[in-house]
């Protein structure tokens, strides 16, 4: 068994469910420390991080990734006890296999060669690494990284793990990211007995042309590095539960995932001003989760590139596809951000699962990766 899949699985077996780490952590400082990290954890709130670093020297590249995992779903409908890692097939079965304990053990085991081979390398390496990126995100990467910005410690290059394959290891790696900007709507009506509906107002119908509207409208067609910014409703309550009762309140939940054309407060405006053309009376909150950003190409991207063509002899494509990461919260810093991890076609389902051949090979793109940026010579 390789070190990379023999870590992966120590990972796997510990059940660390969002918020917790569950030894994750001290796993990955054992194993730093040992090549000569000096580790500082950081709690917050209840969440457990930790940032580690080797060297003082510019340039700093960063690894960043997170121990915690997704719940497990019903556990009689996995084949194997999700946090039992399991080979199967030439796969490596268990929550987190993906998303992303084999990324963790492929960047620790990566480091460890790398160290070996170049122990005087360039620059400094770093790990931020937190137990909270499957939960709210309030206790982890982005206090780690006010933390960093207080003692003015600056990243150049910082590697995400998440999974970002598509259908073979490498082909698609993340150098952006789409804003995220949610928002509970509330339509206040009068509640009434819907055979008067002359001594009601029901907030539903005033609703439905406004939503029939906000649903329709084009907010732009994206660019060469973002695909059109596109909102979604995810969820409608209304009602008392009777079926003879107009309801006094409709509530809406909804999300847009928005291209660097749009702006939060541009996006704020137009969908207010929107409600209010329809004579609404409604009440409604935001949730910024992230601002675009985007990597373009330079000498993280392209250390990536020729790492991923070195050992898997494939193109790689850029993307900004996808849901948020930590990585937004680390770009605005000045930092270049990629993510590049395996397929991401079982993340978050029953049976996760990846290649235990492809934690081989990621480690080895990720020790490329430090070769080509950090080597002397």
């Amino acid at each position: 068994m390789s070190d990379t899949l023999a870590l992966a699985k120590d990972l796997i077996a510990r059940a660390s469910v969002t918020p917790e780490d569950a030894g994750c952590q001290d796993t990955m400082i054992r194993r730093l420390e040992a090549i000569g990290f000096r580790v500082e954890r950081l709690r917050f709130g209840a969440v457990d991080n930790f940032w580690t670093r080797r060297g003082d020297q510019a340039p700093l590249l960063a690894f960043a990734g997170h121990t915690d995992v997704v719940p497990t779903g019903p556990l009689d409908r996995w084949q194997s006890d999700p946090f039992t890692p399991t080979e199967r097939d030439g796969m490596l079965y268990g929550r987190g296999a993906a998303d992303m304990k084999g990324s963790l053990a492929a960047m620790v085991t990566a480091c460890e060669r790398f160290v070996a081979a170049h122990p005087n390398h360039q620059g400094s390496i770093a790990f931020l690494i937190t137990s909270d990126e499957e939960g709210p995100s309030m206790d982890g990467t982005v206090k780690v990284v006010e933390w960093l910005e207080a003692r003015n410690e600056k990243i150049d290059w910082c590697l995400v793990g998440e999974p970002s394959s598509n259908r073979v290891l490498g082909d698609v790696i993340k150098n952006g990211r789409r804003g995220s900007l949610g928002g509970k709507l509330r339509v206040l009506g009068k509640q009434g007995h819907v055979a008067y509906p002359h001594l009601a107002d029901n907030p539903v119908h005033r609703l439905a042309p406004a939503l029939a509207e906000l649903c329709a409208l084009e907010w732009d067609v994206g660019n060469e590095h973002f695909p059109p910014t596109n909102l979604q409703i995810s969820n409608i309550h209304a009602g008392t539960g009777a079926d003879n009762v107009i309801p006094g309140e409709v509530e809406v939940w909804f999300n847009l995932r928005f291209s660097s054309e749009q702006t939060e407060a541009g996006i704020r405006a137009r969908i207010e001003e929107l409600l209010d053309s329809h004579g609404l009376r409604y009440e409604l909150q935001w949730k910024l989760s992230g601002h675009p950003f985007l990597t373009p190409a330079g000498e993280l991207v392209e250390a990536v590139r020729g790492a991923i063509q070195e050992v898997c002899g494939i193109e790689t494509e850029l993307s900004t596809s996808g849901g948020t990461s930590d990585g937004r919260f680390i770009a605005p810093t000045g930092a270049q951000v990629v993510e590049l991890g395996p397929l991401n076609a079982t993340i978050h389902q029953i049976d996760e699962c990846v290649a235990s051949a492809d934690l081989d090979r990621l480690s080895a793109i990720y020790e490329g990766m430090l070769t080509r940026l950090l080597a002397r010579g």
